[in-house]
């Protein structure tokens, strides 16, 4: 029995010996899990959250990346629904009254409550999901400047992030904010609108152009791509489209344009409806069929259409992990899309569990992994990493200035294109980078500056107050950094684990403590707070913050 014991003893696999006749069989030992890592779950943070904190990489530690996906799936803290609830007349404010008009026709209150829960809220995942449904399905305040209608809007993308595809199109289709948006509202058998049929296709679903299944272009005989609709098919969504105009407040009249309730669905106009055949997209909607009956036609032809499940796949893969992914992780995603595995088409939980649990997404980075960060991410992960409580004010007094302000994209096409080229790079996308012009990035750099090195509590900015209901200001938590007294190490640790995910190399480091170790200061707390401030301007103002690997 010499060997099993020694097999045993050497960590080996399962023994077992013959009957007497000393025969033994080794089993080998299963192949070591790597150990999930504090910066594992960072990483996830970058890709899941609206930034790491220590809390936050705890629990993706303790819980493992299914069982915080889990928690997550189950999180729903986070709502506009009070806030559209809130509609009022167009003429409900008096002349000069700026809170009012704060309040009630701009997008400030939504994007307070945007803020506040990305930087404080449980629901991370689901928030960070709905944003990114955002910036794929546009509208904008630039347009249309009803707060309630901002908050419905926007409600429609929080509350299904992790359900149904389907249901996210058909509510956007017969949302008023967007039927205003894109024109769909008031549309006439007589003169259809063309916009929300054209946007519907090209940017909120299939995209313009075939698909294969990975999200490479389908091409012809010839090498040319393929289109997914032609004039006929976006004809024939408009005029399946019409008859549909504004709810309105208090009864009023359909004629009465200051009590258009943005934040309800739209209600039917049955003499402004086509009621006559229709075919798109290999459709055909008989003569006499309801405009319920159109609506749905329109709204499961771009939900079924086969490339709809690689462009949904690939443009939520860009937002979450990285903008260049393979064709088979494209792929992958867009199977679960089609089938979640028990029949279902188009099921959000399943495609985003399998988006940050592919082997792309959770491999160690590569030259080509991780994506810029957009202002937003920036604005958020610096604040998440100091430890702020806030009511979102000063991010909306912000973003404008960053070039990416929430709820006002300048167009129906976002702030930036998914497929905008890297600089310098021939096959590399990187869509954040539209952003990165001269003047914006010495802006990033000062929004750094200003919230780390001179971002003490009494920071003027801080104390501004929106005037609005629930206003409670801003507050970093330096006390956190500040326990730390003497201690630039713990400091540089807890920077390279929330803003770089364990990243850092020892010169990095090294470069961070010089940076911090020439400040000193009678008062131990203020000591510690200026070094942390100095290392997080340095870390957070650095290329390698802004890019989430």
């Amino acid at each position: 029995m010499a060997l099993a014991l020694a097999a045993c003893d050497s960590g080996g696999g399962a023994t077992s010996s013959g009957g007497g006749g000393g025969v033994v069989v080794v089993t080998p030992s299963p192949t070591p899990v790597a150990a999930f890592t504090d910066a594992d779950a960072a990483r996830l943070a970058k890709q899941a959250s609206f930034g790491a904190t220590p809390a936050l990489v705890s629990q993706i530690q303790a819980a493992g990346v299914a069982g915080w996906l889990d928690q997550q799936f189950a999180a729903s803290s986070s709502s506009y629904a009070d806030i559209a609830a809130t509609e009022v007349r167009r003429d409900f404010c008096v002349s000069g009254d700026t809170i009012c008009t704060r309040a009630h026709f701009s997008r400030t209150p939504v994007a307070m409550r945007f803020y506040a829960d990305a930087v404080t809220g449980a629901d991370q995942l689901r928030q960070r999901v709905a944003f990114a449904l955002g910036q794929m399905i546009v509208a904008s305040e630039v347009e249309v400047n009803s707060a309630a209608g901002i908050a419905a809007f926007n409600q429609i993308l929080l509350a299904n992030a992790f359900g149904n595809f389907r249901d996210i199109l058909a509510q956007v289709t017969l949302s008023g904010y967007m039927g205003d948006y894109l024109d769909m509202a008031d549309s006439n058998r007589t003169a259809p609108s063309e916009n929300y049929a054209r946007e519907l296709m090209q940017l909120f679903s299939m995209g313009p152009d075939q698909l294969n299944m990975d999200g490479t272009p389908a091409l012809d005989s010839t090498g040319a791509r393929i289109p997914n609709y032609g004039p006929d098919d976006i004809r024939g969504v408009a005029r399946a489209l019409t008859g549909w105009t504004y709810a309105r407040l208090g009864g009023a009249a359909t004629t009465d344009n200051n009590a258009r309730d943005y934040s309800r669905a739209m209600i039917q106009v049955p003499a402004r409806y086509d009621t006559t055949a229709k075919t798109f997209l290999g459709v055909t909607v008989p003569a006499g069929a309801s405009q319920d009956a159109s609506v749905a036609a329109v709204v499961d032809a771009a939900f079924n259409n086969a490339s709809t499940a690689p462009n949904v796949a690939r443009f939520l893969i860009t937002h979450l992990v990285t903008p260049n992914p393979t064709p088979a992780y494209v792929g992958r995603v867009a199977s679960v899309f089609a089938n979640n595995g028990s029949g279902t088409r188009g099921d959000l939980r399943a495609v985003v569990r399998a988006i940050l649990t592919d082997s792309e997404a959770r491999a160690a980075p590569g030259a080509a992994s991780g994506k810029v960060k957009e202002p937003i991410l920036l604005m958020t992960s610096l604040a998440r990493a100091i430890g702020f409580t806030t009511d979102g004010y000063v991010f909306t007094t912000r973003d404008i200035n960053l070039g990416q302000p929430v709820m006002r994209a300048p167009s129906v096409f976002n702030f930036y294109p998914p497929d905008y080229p890297l600089p310098g790079s021939a096959t590399l996308k990187s869509p954040a980078s539209k952003l990165l012009n001269t003047s914006n990035v010495l802006r990033w750099h000062n929004f750094v500056y200003d919230w780390t090195v001179s971002g003490d509590a009494s920071r003027s900015e801080y104390a501004l107050d929106s005037g609005l209901p629930l206003s409670s200001l801003t507050q970093p938590n330096w006390g956190s950094w500040e326990s730390l007294g003497a201690d630039t190490d713990a400091m540089v640790s807890r920077i390279d684990l929330l803003l770089f995910a364990r990243t850092l190399t020892q010169a990095q480091k090294d470069a961070l403590k010089a940076a911090a170790t020439p400040l000193t200061n009678a008062d131990a707390a203020i000591q510690a707070r200026r070094r942390a401030q100095m290392m997080l301007y340095v870390a957070a103002s650095s290329p390698l913050f802004l890019v989430d690997r």
